[in-house]
């Protein structure tokens, strides 16, 4: 395979729609919801917000089109930057939080093993 990952992938979206339209559906309507534009929070931080999800999710049909949702509704290259440093300190607090837990599984499988 000579790649796993390509816009020409999109050309399958209908197929998977219609392979599993009730769950097709509910997902839509959630991700319709999520995206709205009449909720308490602002779309340019609801896309910001989003781009952050997409990266750590390393989706890249995700960051492409939130990254243009949220151009479109002003933010700025910095803002955008400030985004991608923000979800690369969550994801690597994360590693940190599961670390703790690792190190508390070493022990109790250090001291079990006695």
């Amino acid at each position: 395979m000579a790649e796993y990952q390509t816009p020409r992938d999109r050309a399958y979206t209908n197929a998977l729609l219609n392979a599993a339209p009730q769950e097709a559906s509910a997902f839509m309507n959630l991700k319709h919801t999520a995206e709205r534009t009449d909720g308490v929070i602002p779309i340019k931080y609801r896309e910001l917000m989003s781009v952050a999800v997409a990266l750590t999710t390393q989706c890249a049909y995700c960051i492409e089109s939130h990254i243009n949702n949220a151009v479109q509704a002003g933010a700025t290259r910095e803002e955008i930057a400030e985004t991608v440093f923000i979800a690369a300190a969550l994801r690597a607090g994360g590693a940190v939080g599961t670390g703790l837990m690792a190190m508390r599984l070493f022990e109790e499988a250090n001291a079990a093993s006695k």
